[in-house]
């Protein structure tokens, strides 16, 4: 468990890919597997919870998704690029093996460079696990601000799987199970710059964290390139959920031990967001009230890393999230880990 009293959430920004693509959309383009496998149409969108999610421009880069969130913050806050004194990139999503993602980001914001820069890779936990580094350098007063940035690009996951459903046909239902999980993957982009508490502000803070690591079920999702530039990823959803939750369920009994930080003190949950069933599961486990947890998966589908802070970044944009309140970050990933992070404000 991890307490901090020196971190400020200053500013957090995000931005949409330009194109909506409905659930609806996805079906018509696998209406002749449908057809064989007699599925019935809105099946995506009734066991996801998902009506659309937004996609970028074929060809665009995670570094340039990322870049938009970040300027935006930095614009927002009226910040010098100069200034900036570390950037963690954090996506599932990396423009190439080498050199880190982070590096492309710093050239085209413009930051200093004597800026601390790096990669961190833990599925759809990357944001959450940046916060906590940042935070911890913070905190020990090894920098005094940093950004953590995020762009994920789900177009060719996407485009791949479907073409891939299309042309098997072999495929059963059963067989298509495991690629259920990369039709409801959608794109997106945040960023948040973490700076040191100064006296008697009204900003958000992050001061309590936990995490769990259950890596005996590793096997449950994996995804990669295959065969050239194809990008394909197998999930067994179903067993995936369940033991998400157990894992979730056992973190959140460290993360609630914290005196105030307890259901009942949480004014709102921001969660990675993977489908309905997963968070009415969740939040039954757990004993949380579901009418706290705001969500953005209806409208942007699963972000992967991108998922629980641009929650959180909406919710404050909408003022659902406001001064007075405590937030709390719920993050599951595959692997498994899960990652709770407490935000007062």
């Amino acid at each position: 468990m991890i307490h901090y009293s020196k971190v400020c959430l200053h500013s957090i920004g995000y931005e949409l890919p330009p194109t909506v693509v409905s659930s609806e959309q996805i079906e018509e383009r696998l209406s002749a597997l449908y057809q064989r496998l007699r599925l019935p149409t809105g099946r995506l969108e009734l066991m996801s919870g998902i009506k659309e999610r937004r996609l970028w421009s074929r060809g665009t880069r995670p570094s340039e998704a990322a870049t938009l969130a970040g300027r935006r913050v930095l614009e927002n806050a009226e910040l010098d690029p100069q200034s900036i004194e570390c950037l963690i990139f954090t996506s599932v999503s990396r423009d190439m093996m080498e050199p880190a993602t982070a590096s492309f980001v710093h050239d085209k914001l413009g930051l200093s460079s004597s800026a601390l820069i790096f990669d961190i890779s833990n599925a759809c936990l990357g944001f959450l696990d940046g916060m906590v580094m940042l935070a911890n350098m913070i905190e020990l007063g090894q920098v005094a601000n940093g950004l953590i940035v995020s762009g994920e690009t789900a177009e060719d996951l996407l485009e791949s799987t479907l073409q891939a459903l299309q042309s098997d046909i072999t495929v059963t239902r059963k067989g298509i199970k495991p690629a259920f999980a990369s039709l409801t993957i959608g794109s997106g982009s945040v960023a948040l710059y973490m700076r040191r508490t100064e006296n008697s502000e009204d900003r958000p803070r992050l001061v309590h964290g936990t995490w769990l690591a259950n890596t005996s079920h590793s096997d449950l999702c994996h995804g990669g390139q295959r065969g050239g530039n194809t990008t394909l990823m197998a999930t067994n959803s179903e067993e995936l959920l369940h033991r998400g939750v157990e894992t979730a369920l056992a973190t959140w009994e460290r993360f609630s031990g914290k005196a105030g930080w307890k259901a009942e003190d949480i004014d709102r949950f921001f969660c990675h967001q993977v489908g309905s069933a997963h968070a009415k599961l969740l939040f039954e486990k757990l004993g949380l009230a579901p009418e706290k947890n705001f969500e953005t998966l209806q409208i942007l589908g699963n972000v992967g890393s991108v998922s629980a802070p641009i929650t959180m970044a909406m919710a404050m944009e909408q003022g659902v999230f406001h001064s007075g309140q405590k937030g709390a970050l719920l993050g599951i990933g595959s692997g498994i880990n899960c990652m709770m992070l407490g935000v007062e404000w």
